[in-house]
């Protein structure tokens, strides 16, 4: 792997990296554990010796010398971390506490409980290391579909190169079995490819030609060829990956606030921990200097903040990991809590609750024969990028060849287009766009619950073309499980006309629908249903015209798979597999992760609180205090991994 996630520093505690020098995974362990493994059996030794055995020879100098060589494979790396951020200004770090305590565990003959602090602190960072690491499987397996060579066809011949080197336009060759380097327009009849790696889906998806195939799927079939549209850089997976990057230096108010709390917290204990030891000799008598630095020293210990600022972020990163599992990529962990609070759910129609695959249902020419009016819509149509133009080209299946030569071609965002052909002037669209040149229309189409395109040649209507689009067989049960976990209310904003728009909210059970939006008009209304409905407001969408609303959301979630760049870019949060049920899914997702979090902190505060107060008493020994940390930010991290293992439907 080349890249991976951003890792923050957490100012108190840190987790370090094990070596990866070796390819044996049980030889990099055992690298990773000689340390505490030596010290572990000089301790238990060393204890028996004392207190089972009671040997003569273990006297007190022999004693000092043992637990002092147990002490040092651990705490060397600790008092490293600790002067590395003494030197940049850091001083109330968890390494800095640790060494100060285990040094007065020594200095008060304490040796046994000062190497056991030492010991457990350190057990207890390579557990969080192990954490982390789980928690970054899922999103790890998503970034490791980079492939890092591409057979290009150049002067007739195959050349492997890595993907940087591949330019636009390039032709480039993939083998069955490979993984696609670079995004592509498929030259091949058909084929299929393994799209897990993008969208979390198994099942195969199958591409003909022309059909754009992103970088990261596996070619199933025969030796394909794709023709590059995106370079390196830009790639699905590319931009996917920086996502991941950027997510994690997103973080939620909770984890600013624990951090923040962190940094003064610290300092506060310290203060606290010195006055133990130095207020009680104006007091107390007789004053017995030992036994107060034993108590400030336990309180020391105790204070540390490990469990907060590890297992938090841990938490969020493990929500993150967990939505990526489920084919959710989340941009960062303000968007996961964000999510948690949304109450109500926008929808756009085409693409994001229907499959925005249009099909031509009907043609009425109005007794014209197709082979008259057909080539001069065809003519039209081939430059258009629009799915309804996809939709005639299919119908048309290639019969007309010879098609008239397009004079002048002009789109009219949600209205058709005009255009010149032969001469004579060309009107493909709604009814609003002929109305608006002063064409009649047959009025009997007016009702029909499908898209409607009305043609016209010089102003003289020619007859209608029948296109409809499926409703998603995913969408009925998204609109259920929303209402289910308790969003209040779903509304629908499409561009198609009123008929249409209520049979399909019909079909889902949609609350609101709001239908004949232009472009502009979309994001207007989005605008007033923000002002008018209380609560978080997420926007679900696929299309370059949703942009400016996912823009405008509080959340704003892009169906990544067939969505637009532009639409994938703005978004908060990408569903890859397409299916918008997966919005019910990243809403327990975010509201599990948050559970995990608040719990993490109740746990952690409530037993430091505890410790704390007997420590100041004399009630606690050094034993409890490592687990007042350690053992609490372990049980803190064993439940901020559990969203790991959680199912959701």
């Amino acid at each position: 792997m080349k890249e991976t996630p951003h890792q923050e520093n957490t100012d108190c505690c840190t987790t370090q990296e094990p070596s990866e020098s070796t390819d044996n995974p049980g030889v990099s362990k055992l690298i990773m554990y000689w340390k505490p493994l030596l010290s572990l059996s000089l301790l238990i030794s060393g204890l028996s010796l004392e207190y089972l055995v009671q040997s003569s020879w273990f006297t007190s100098n022999i004693r000092f010398y043992w637990y002092s060589f147990a002490y040092i494979p651990v705490a060397f790396p600790v008092w490293k971390q600790a002067f590395i951020h003494l030197g940049k200004g850091d001083i109330f770090t968890e390494f800095f506490l640790m060494g100060i305590a285990t040094l007065g565990a020594f200095y008060i003959g304490e040796y046994p409980e000062g190497v056991a602090v030492m010991l457990f602190y350190t057990i207890g960072e390579a557990f969080q290391h192990n954490a982390v690491h789980k928690a970054r499987s899922n999103i790890r397996t998503l970034l490791d579909v980079r492939s890092e060579t591409a057979h290009v066809i150049r002067n007739e011949l195959s050349i492997t190169v890595h993907p940087r080197s591949v330019e636009i336009g390039e032709i480039i060759r993939v083998k069955p079995g490979e993984r696609i380097p670079l995004d592509g327009k498929l030259l091949n009849d058909r084929s299929s490819f393994d799209t897990s790696a993008l969208t979390g889906e198994s099942m195969p998806r199958h591409f003909e030609k022309g059909d754009s195939v992103l970088a990261g799927m596996i070619n199933q079939n025969q030796v394909i060829e794709l023709e590059v549209i995106k370079t390196y850089e830009n790639s699905s997976i590319s931009r996917i990956l920086q996502m991941v990057q950027d997510a994690a230096s997103r973080k939620a108010k909770t984890e600013l606030f624990i951090r923040s709390f962190a940094r003064v917290y610290t300092p506060i204990v310290v203060f606290l921990a010195s006055m133990l030891v130095i207020i009680p000799a104006l007091f107390v008598s007789p004053y017995v200097f030992e036994d107060w630095l034993y108590r400030g020293l336990v309180f020391l210990v105790i204070s540390c903040p490990c469990a907060l600022v590890i297992s938090i972020p841990l938490g969020y990163f493990g929500g993150i990991g967990a939505a990526s599992r489920h084919g959710i990529l989340v941009k960062g962990s303000n968007f996961l809590d964000a999510l948690k609070d949304v109450e109500t759910v926008v929808f756009d129609k085409t693409g994001t609750l229907t499959k925005g695959e249009f099909a031509v249902r009907v043609i009425n020419l109005n007794n014209r024969s197709e082979e008259e009016i057909l080539p001069i819509i065809l003519a039209v149509e081939k430059n258009s990028a629009h799915p309804i133009a996809k939709a005639i080209i299919e119908y048309c299946n290639g019969n007309y060849k010879l098609l008239p030569p397009v004079e002048h071609q002009e789109e009219i965002p949600g209205k058709g287009i005009l255009a010149i052909v032969s001469g004579k002037k060309i009107l493909i669209g709604n009814k609003t766009l002929l109305e608006n040149e002063m064409v009649s229309l047959n009025s009997h189409t007016d009702d029909e619950t499908a898209t409607i395109f009305h043609i016209a040649i010089d102003k003289v209507y020619k007859g209608s073309i029948v296109i409809s689009d499926e409703i998603k067989t995913d969408s009925v049960d998204a609109i259920h499980r929303l209402k289910k976990i308790g969003v209040k209310q779903t509304v629908m904003l499409s561009g198609d006309t009123a008929a249409i728009a209520r049979q399909v909210g019909k079909q889902l059970h949609i609350d609101q629908v709001f239908a004949e939006l232009l472009p502009e008009e979309k994001a207007d209304k989005f605008k007033e249903l923000k002002n008018a409905i209380p609560g978080v407001i997420a926007y679900a969408g696929d299309g370059i015209n949703d942009a400016p609303v996912l823009a405008l959301s509080d959340v704003g979630i892009a169906m990544g798979a067939m969505g637009s760049d532009a639409a994938i870019e703005t978004a908060d949060v990408v569903i890859q597999t397409d299916q918008p049920s997966k919005i019910a899914t990243a809403i327990q997702i975010a509201r599990s992760t948050r559970n995990i979090v608040w719990q993490n902190i109740g746990l952690a505060m409530g037993v430091k609180i505890l410790f704390l107060g007997l420590g100041a008493l004399g009630l606690a020994t050094l034993w409890e205090a490592v687990f007042a940390d350690v053992g609490v930010a372990l049980l803190a991290i064993l439940n901020a991994i559990r969203i790991q293992k959680m199912e959701f439907a």
